[in-house]
């Protein structure tokens, strides 16, 4: 690392229906850095970012910075990781908070993420759970507050669901050129802003063969798109922009609602290996307006590698201007604990990205 050189950063790994989340906690004593300066979660993220500049803009030669790249890049890590640094809750009211990272910079909000927290945060004993319940994690991210609730059975975590800010549709069928010809999406943002549009429209297949077609479609309309009024987020600029593309197709109802699956394409070119969790809320929001998802009812979402997210919308939770509450069910496994450390003889630094 070119500004600064822990000795060793200790990180601990989840999965999430297949995404992974790396976690460093800023707060622990033995942590390799200070937390990144702000009173609040938000203004955190805000101070690793260029000034003006949007979450794939990082500031570069921070200490922090170079830490997100030692940990994203090979030889550590690799062009599909996520991963967060926990920091101090913006007030008494959150268990902590967290500032969301990826291979191109730093995210608004991040499900998946909040998911292995809510496990991270019972496993490691920092929130107390019974064996047999629930527990509630209470998450500052970036784009507001979420809870995660960790369900738990003989002393084992068995699922979590995750609570999200209110989603609301901002756009419909918003035009956008491709190379496959002129796409029409529909725009929701749900802590960050996604656009959503079946695949088969660009006459694609969610499936892993389509996927250097998929990314370079999802990469065209983000392009497109960029400072569109649909994609503007009334709180500023640092929750605007379109965040990801998700590319659907629909697939047999299930007893409890309708079914699909995806694959979202976040930041610049990542792609989700799980089916996405705050652009599941995204969905849940679009498929609410269009009268196919009511409450009481199940969406089953589909990743690209076939894992499952189901969500739904909280009844009478309805935010009315500010959009609908929704919770997303899935599973989040440790992988592993790392210590890693950065040899200075070594002249690779903080590594590469293929």
């Amino acid at each position: 690392m070119s500004t600064v050189h822990p000795p060793e950063v200790r990180t601990t790994d989840y999965h999430t229906a297949g995404e992974p989340f790396r976690i460093v906690d800023l707060t622990a004593a033995d942590a390799p850095l200070p937390c990144p300066p702000g009173d609040t979660v938000a203004e955190r993220r805000a101070n690793l970012l260029v000034p003006g500049g949007d979450g794939t803009a990082p500031r570069p030669g921070l200490p922090h910075e170079e830490l997100r790249l030692l940990l994203a890049r090979e030889p550590r890590g690799h062009s599909g990781m996520y991963g967060g640094l926990v920091v101090p809750p913006d007030d008494d009211g959150a268990h902590f908070g967290v500032v969301f990272w990826h291979k191109d910079g730093y995210s608004t909000a991040c499900g998946h993420g909040t998911l292995a927290l809510g496990a991270w945060a019972v496993d490691s004993g920092r929130v107390a759970a019974p064996d047999d319940g629930d527990a509630q994690v209470r998450i500052d991210v970036p784009s507001g507050r979420v809870t995660a609730t960790v369900h738990r059975a003989g002393g084992r975590t068995t699922g979590i669901t995750f609570r999200n800010v209110p989603a609301r549709v901002t756009g419909r069928g918003v035009k956008a050129d491709t190379s496959l010809g002129r796409a029409e999406v529909d725009l929701a943002h749900a802590g960050a802003c996604y656009a959503s549009l079946p695949a088969r429209s660009l006459g694609l297949t969610v499936d892993r063969a389509a996927l250097p077609e998929l990314v370079r479609a999802a990469g065209e309309i983000r392009a497109a798109l960029a400072g569109h009024p649909a994609t503007l987020h009334p709180d500023g600029p640092l929750l605007s922009g379109v965040y990801g593309v998700t590319l659907y197709e629909e697939l047999p109802d299930t007893p409890a609602g309708p079914r699909q699956r995806n694959v979202t394409v976040f930041a610049d070119g990542q792609i989700d290996r799980s089916p996405c969790g705050s652009g599941t809320s995204a969905r849940l929001a679009l498929l609410a307006e269009d009268g196919v998802l009511a409450e009481g009812r199940e969406l089953t979402h589909e990743s690209v590698v076939g894992t499952v997210f189901t969500g739904r919308i909280v009844p009478g939770a309805a935010g009315s201007a500010d959009g609908l509450v929704t919770e997303v069910t899935g599973s989040s496994h440790r992988t592993g604990e790392h210590r890693f450390t950065l040899d200075p003889e070594d002249t690779l630094g903080t590594g590469f990205r293929l």
